[in-house]
């Protein structure tokens, strides 16, 4: 029985055991210090993280993944371009691109999901296409409406000597760069207090409103922030994280997304995903409105997907106009299917993981590749050609997980038969 459940967990995880082992040997190969790895790798988690979890609600609700999230990637950086143009200045400007994208990507996400109500079965592929699709316009907005049509006045957007939004737009010479992660910055040792003390008070604050939860279990959890924080306070614990000073306002808002997901799933609009993406028929004779609560699921997908690309904008402090949004969707998911999500079930812990283990292949795989081979292109080949491998095994183990039952089932069938 052990074994079973074993072998049983291998095969659900095979591609996260997989990322796990290759990460560990790229480490060995790279020859980079554990302290320069964390904080590369904080670095990029409070870039990516946010985007990634954007994901979950589509694939609950039996959507798949949302690869269309790119246009509401599209959405926040014409938000940008608009902030800029208006001069908005500093922390404000990105407060103002976020609530700009909010009814852009709301009625880009509108759209999109009333398209893929027309293409139930084939969301994801066809949410890849729409994705291309919108880059055409996108790229017909920054090259000829915008500076042609609409006129644009800010010289640092538009390109030199022609027409058209230049190339790359600096974020920095409005203060937008960096706005958010400047508000409150600790060391990882404090930041880990912090955070374990506001979880052990939303913990406390759970059991008091429902004095019928488990205590044993709310001690198990408050022990174990405890022994986070002591470990965090160790020497030798304190010199891994060395390097890492923690963006607490960009963390926090990726904690506050992991809430949303949890808190959503447990309203009646949160059993609606699960009813529609665990079977559209069944749902539909309890009465769901199915197109509807799909048409939801993609348009929040889409609005945050929007707020992830602000946070990744403003912390590199520039982005290329015409492509920065081009792989997100392919990016974000991979890194979900690598945390061991499926393109029918997900969580924001596999998420989170699937992040941390994809954007540390991205930081080890060059290095690897240049040590091992004598050219780092070779781990840029092998980083790009996992995740498209990631994705296409996720698919074939999905199909694969689909048919097993249906022929276990016609088994049995035939079986009764002779009978």
């Amino acid at each position: 029985m052990v074994k079973k459940n074993w072998r049983e967990f291998a095969r659900n995880n095979v591609v996260t055991i997989m990322f796990i082992v290759l990460c560990a040997v790229c480490m060995v190969l790279s020859g980079y210090t554990p302290s320069y790895v964390v904080y590369e790798l904080f670095g990029r988690l409070s870039r990516n993280a946010f985007i990634v979890l954007a994901l979950i609600i589509p694939i609950i609700a039996g959507m798949g993944i949302n690869f269309a999230i790119t246009i509401g990637a599209m959405a926040a950086q014409i938000a940008c371009i608009l902030v800029i143009e208006w001069g908005i200045q500093g922390f404000t400007s990105f407060l103002a691109a976020a609530a700009l994208t909010v009814p852009m990507a709301a009625l880009f996400g509108f759209g999109i999901g009333k398209i893929l109500n027309k293409m139930k079965g084939q969301e994801m592929i066809g949410g890849m296409i729409l994705g291309y699709f919108a880059n055409g316009l996108y790229q017909l907005l920054c090259l000829f409406i915008f500076d042609n049509i609409i006129p644009i006045n800010n010289p640092d957007l538009t390109i030199t000597g022609s027409t058209g939004i230049a190339n790359t737009i600096d974020l920095a010479k409005n203060g937008m760069a960096n706005s958010l992660e400047s508000l409150w910055k600790l060391p990882a040792y404090q930041a880990v207090l912090v955070f374990a003390a506001v979880i052990a008070i939303i913990l406390l604050i759970g059991y008091a409103r429902s004095p019928r939860k488990n205590a044993k279990r709310l001690g198990i959890q408050i022990g174990t922030l405890a022994a986070v924080c002591v470990i965090m306070q160790i020497p030798a614990v304190k010199e891994l994280f060395s390097m890492v000073m923690v963006p607490m306002a960009t963390f926090g808002l990726v904690a506050l997304l992991c809430v949303f997901n949890v808190v959503i799933m447990r309203t009646r609009l949160g059993q609606q995903f699960r009813a529609v993406g665990q079977s559209r028929v069944v749902a539909n004779a309890a009465g769901i409105n199915v197109d509807k609560v799909r048409i939801i699921a993609i348009t929040i997908s889409t609005v945050l997907a929007g707020w992830g690309q602000l946070i990744f904008v403003q912390n590199l402090g520039a982005f290329q106009t015409y492509g920065a949004a081009d792989q997100v969707g392919l990016y974000a998911g991979a890194a979900i299917l690598v945390g061991g999500a499926s393109v029918v079930r997900a969580t924001n812990t596999q998420a989170l993981l699937g992040t941390v283990l994809f954007h540390l292949m991205f930081i080890l795989a060059p290095a690897a590749g240049k040590n091992l081979l004598g050219n780092a292109a070779i781990g840029e080949y092998f980083r790009v050609f996992m995740c498209y491998g990631v994705i296409a095994l996720a698919l074939v183990m999905h199909a694969w997980s689909s048919v097993a039952p249906r022929k276990k089932l016609k088994g049995g069938d035939k079986a009764t038969d002779k009978a």
